[in-house]
Parts: C-alpha cells; sequence; structure tokens
C-alpha cells in the first residue's frame, strides 16, 4: 500500500503485483484463498476477476473470493464470471455479529443463492460484546477506540444505543447460562448461510474464551430475545457495515 495510484486497488497490475510479493513474504508456492477487500469503482469487476482467473490458473492462488462486497456487486462478479469464462468468487467475508446485523438483509442470502461460503469478521462487533462494554462502567480505551470514534465515541446516540444493547445482551447471556462471548460467536455461526466464524484473539485467554462457543447451541427463544434487543437485519451504528457504497450517498443519489 502507498500514496502513489498504482499502490491499491483492484487493478490488474496491483493483483498481480501484490499476490508475487505475498508469496515472496510467505515463502510458499501458492495462496489457498485471496479475496478482494473491497470493491472498487474505478476498476472494471472484469478486469479483477480476469487478473485473478489468471493466477488461479497459474497456480499461484487456489480460490478466490470477496469482502464485504454488497449484494448487488457479489451477483455482479457471479454473472461476470459466467459470462466471461472467469473464476468466481467462492466466499464471502461480511461484518456480522448481534449489533451488526445489516447482511441478514440480502448478502447472507444471496451467497445461499451461489453456494458461496461465508467467513464473517468481527463477531465481537469490535468488542462490543466482549463484556467490557457495559452500563455503569468506566468506558475501555483502546487504540482501535481512538482510531474510529465514529464506531466508538459514546457522546453519539448510534454508540449509546449499541451500549445500551451489548449490555442487554450481556444479562441475556447470563440468563442462558453462557458468557456473553459465547453467545455472540455462536449467535454467528448458527446461521444457516455462515461456515466459520473469523475471530481474532491476540492472547491464549482470549481464544480460550471464544472456542466453548463451538459447543453451544442457540434455542429458538433465546434467538428470539436476541431480535427484540436488535431487530434482524439492523446495524445498531451504520458505521459499522464496514464500508458504504458511495453511490448511495444522498449527494449521489439526488444528482
Amino acid at each position: 500500500m502507498g500514496h502513489d495510484p498504482n499502490q491499491f486497488g483492484n487493478s490488474r497490475r496491483w493483483i498481480v503485483k501484490e499476490v508475487e510479493a505475498s508469496l515472496r513474504r510467505l515463502q510458499t508456492d501458492w495462496i489457498d484463498l485471496y479475496q478482494i477487500h473491497r470493491p472498487e469503482a474505478d476498476t472494471d469487476i472484469d478486469e479483477t476477476l480476469g487478473a485473478l482467473t489468471d493466477l488461479v490458473r497459474a497456480g499461484k492462488v487456489r480460490a478466490i473470493g470477496s469482502s464485504t462486497f454488497p449484494a448487488s456487486q457479489i451477483v455482479e462478479a457471479q454473472w461476470v464470471a459466467e459470462r466471461r469464462g472467469r473464476e468466481r468468487f467462492v466466499c464471502e467475508q461480511p461484518p456480522y455479529s448481534m449489533l451488526v446485523r445489516g447482511v441478514e438483509n440480502d448478502v447472507l442470502p444471496t451467497c445461499r443463492r451461489y453456494g458461496m461460503g461465508v467467513i464473517p469478521w468481527s463477531p465481537l462487533a469490535g468488542g462490543w460484546l466482549s463484556g467490557r462494554y457495559r452500563k455503569g462502567e468506566a468506558t475501555p480505551e483502546s487504540s482501535r477506540a481512538a482510531r474510529l470514534p465514529g464506531r466508538y465515541d459514546l457522546s453519539l446516540p448510534e454508540n449509546q444505543k449499541k451500549l445500551e444493547a451489548a449490555d442487554a445482551l450481556a444479562r441475556l447471556a447470563d440468563e442462558a447460562g453462557h458468557t456473553l462471548i459465547e453467545l455472540a460467536v455462536a449467535f454467528v455461526i448458527r446461521h444457516p448461510a455462515v461456515t466459520a466464524a473469523i475471530v481474532g484473539p491476540r492472547t491464549m485467554e482470549q481464544l480460550e474464551s471464544q472456542l466453548p462457543a463451538l459447543e453451544v447451541t442457540l434455542p429458538d427463544d433465546v434467538l428470539d430475545r436476541i431480535d427484540e434487543i436488535v431487530a434482524p437485519g439492523t446495524n445498531v451504528n451504520p458505521r459499522d457495515a464496514g464500508w458504504q457504497n458511495p453511490a448511495l450517498a444522498p449527494e449521489a443519489r439526488r444528482r
């Protein structure tokens, strides 16, 4: 990455260059799964898929996927792959948690229709579902909160709503006999479209707090209670969606 216009994006030049650099750094002959991190308006998806297809057929990449793509662009990529004889995206990596449920509206059903794997990131909602955010307690400090005040600043109404929801979910977890972390991860992997959740522990203690979720099966009454706290298909704070489509910004829609 860099400030040069040729040092980022989804163009053929940059993808091929970065795959070669990754192979050298990793000291391997291939990458099992290579994902495009965000859509890019300045690069045609056919160019992106063409470059990825060449890398797959050269044996340098085994499979390709997308990350934080809206449903419309997931569909576009599938159609382009079929019409142009390209390799297709086989998985999507969206943000998904009990506080960030927007992908339930369209991304998850779309992935199921196309037989795509789904590996959500941030099932703990950036730490909001770690149990550290509770009403009446000191606000946790972190470098992430300092970098992303729109998602953590409690002076913002949408983050106050997140705090209230996180507190209510923590109380529900207690009633259900689980930790909030277990409830959060179990909720994500319970969705039929989800293949696996991406967790990001930094310590062995954090990993051990998340692994028990694999043995937790949430009954319908608990899922109904979660729905009462955060309605299906809702992002409590819209900033947590991970990527905002510039074409849907108010100024873009009215001109």
